[in-house]
């Protein structure tokens, strides 16, 4: 009998379907039709464009119009169709076979079976589900075999007739009662028996989803190194977010666990016992969890810190690496140049300290915090301080090495320089050339007297540039101190010779004005005795002739006078050639 109700069943959603995809189509004709008058609009615009071809565009717009009218009628016909073969038949036509139906159903009464496994339950459901909704359509045929018998009645017999209707309906009414109650019994506690086995079956799977995270919450790996500390801490984030998501679904099944487990039946003794370890295993897996995040947090603080250290060292190493050179220069120019560059790397160490200074700050807020690890990261720490001020310690003698020798080339250069120029004024003063009369002698002595003034002025002022730096240099603990004073002494030397050739020239030039000297007056002693010794025939003519002895008195008194002068003047030369 159920398999013809469900054969009965089928054929009607057969039906159905089809009236509705029939239904369809003609939702999709509907739509079509818009698109029909807009075919015979362009038409009509055909036909008043080219005149020509109005016999052809009429012929096939009468065509369409009798297909699209065909279409139609035959769409509406089919519907009419389907809509009577939609029509529901009643399944029973009279109340016998209601009453035997009944009684095949009172016959076979369904019975609670020994379930221990939820597919089981579902089974049993089903068998119930069916035969309530068995009952329900016997209430829906006997409605309507009342409302088809009270039409078929004749009309003489029409007070008989519905006396006799009443008393099977209400017959039936009664059998039908009797089947529901005790099948809804049967269900409810087929239906308290499957919530408490699916409890059970649900805590069972709880405790089998903590059981499998408990492990990783657990878990004493926290990673060697940054990378793998950051999956870790990837893995237990993910853990998490489950445990987020979990606390839901764990609470809910507490709960259901906690109605069932407050009946009073030994029924339910284990999901008392599953509930207890579900709370208890749920308790442990948040602890650890919260433990695992405080030990993975503190974790990745560290391998962050120890990872900003190693770079902080290994650039620390290669900087002390880059000023352990001992490469100096090999003239100023290449000093120069080697000591702006270490410059920069000055700066660039100065600069760096702010980095150092960072992760001291991180140091002291792990130490703070009671890392752990506080012991190693204070190693750690103190020896990236030691290599900085190392690294600045050589950075500055380096600086200092670099500065001397910049300095020590300088110095050279200026002492190569001096005693370059000394060398050239020595090769003036050391000259031998005493000129050949007084005017080339007193010409030679003015242009040395020039020179002298020159070269004391000059000489002396670079001179002290030269010494001055020398003695700041030794002064400062120059590494090169017994060269730098022995450049020092060679140049006085060679300055202190300058000044003794000068000298010697100087003194040769007024040995030779003064013997040039001695020779004109030489000259010009012999030349005024030879004119007095000319003037003397025409003073005794003059003797002679002259008659007025004052007057010859006079000229005798003058040639006397001017031989006197001539002596004086043999008298000094002589003199002068003594000294």
């Amino acid at each position: 009998m159920l398999m013809a109700r469900d054969t009965a069943r089928d054929e009607a959603q057969k039906l159905h379907r089809k009236w509705l995809k029939h239904q369809a189509f003609m939702a999709e004709l509907a739509r079509n039709k818009e698109w029909l008058a807009k075919i015979e609009q362009e038409g009509q615009e055909l036909i008043q464009e080219k005149p020509e071809l109005r016999p052809v565009v009429q012929l096939k717009l009468e065509e369409i119009r009798e297909c699209w009218s065909d279409l139609e009628t035959t769409t509406k016909a089919k519907a009419r169709q389907l809509f009577e073969n939609n029509k529901p038949e009643p399944p029973v036509k009279s109340y016998s076979d209601l009453d035997s139906q009944l009684s095949h159903l009172e016959q076979q009464p369904p019975q609670l079976e020994q379930a221990h496994h939820l597919p089981t339950f579902n089974e049993q459901l089903q068998k119930f589900q069916a035969m309530e909704s068995q009952i329900g359509d016997f209430y829906k045929d006997m409605g309507e075999l009342g409302s088809l018998q009270g039409l078929s009645l004749p009309q003489r017999g029409l007070m008989a007739g519905e006396k006799e209707s009443g008393e099977q309906s209400g017959e039936v009414e009664t059998r039908i009662v009797r089947l529901i109650e005790p099948l809804k019994e049967r269900r409810r506690i087929l239906l308290a028996s499957k919530e408490m086995h699916q409890v059970a079956q649900d805590l069972e799977d709880e405790i089998m989803w903590i059981q499998e995270r408990l492990p990783l919450a657990s878990s004493k790996d926290y990673g060697n190194n940054l990378q793998s500390v950051q999956q870790h801490v990837k893995k237990h984030q993910t853990l998490q977010r489950e445990l987020t998501g979990r606390r839901a679904r764990i609470e809910e099944v507490l709960d259901r666990a906690a109605i069932i487990a407050s009946l009073r039946t030994p029924e339910v003794d284990f999901v008392r016992e599953g509930a207890g370890h579900v709370r208890q295993l749920w308790e442990v897996l948040q602890l650890e969890t919260e433990r695992r995040s405080v030990m993975l947090d503190a974790a990745l603080q560290s391998q962050q810190y120890y990872n900003e250290a190693a770079k902080v060292e290994s650039w620390l190493s290669g900087q002390k690496l880059h000023v352990a050179n001992e490469e100096k220069g090999t003239d100023e120019t290449s000093t120069l140049q080697l000591l702006k560059a270490h410059l920069a790397l000055e700066q660039t160490v100065e600069t760096y300290a702010e980095t150092v200074g960072m992760l001291s700050q991180q140091c002291q807020h792990l130490l703070e915090l009671g890392h752990p690890e506080s012991e190693q990261i204070t190693k750690q720490q103190s020896h990236i301080d030691r290599l900085y001020v190392s690294l600045k310690d050589m950075v500055e003698h380096r600086k200092t090495k670099l500065e001397q020798q910049y300095w020590l080339y300088q110095l050279n250069k200026e002492v190569e320089e001096l005693e370059k120029w000394i060398t050239e004024r020595e090769a003036v003063a050391s000259s031998t050339e005493l000129g050949h009369d007084l005017e080339e002698v007193t010409v030679l002595q003015e242009r040395f007297t020039k020179f002298a003034s020159e070269t004391n002025s000059i000489g002396e002022r670079r001179m002290e540039q030269v010494n001055k730096m020398v003695n700041e240099m030794i002064d400062c603990g120059h590494s090169d101190a017994a060269t730098i004073a022995e450049w020092k002494d060679g140049l006085n030397e060679s300055w202190a010779d300058l000044l003794e050739l000068m000298e010697t020239r100087r003194q040769m030039l007024a040995a030779s004005q003064q013997l040039h000297k001695f020779f004109t007056d030489c000259k010009e002693v012999l030349a005024q005795i030879t004119g007095k010794m000319k003037q003397l025939p025409e003073v005794r003519a003059c003797q002679a002739n002259i008659t007025n002895p004052a007057t010859l008195q006079r000229l005798m008194h003058s040639f006397e006078h001017a031989l006197q002068l001539l002596v004086a003047q043999s008298s000094v030369t002589g003199v002068l050639i003594r000294i």
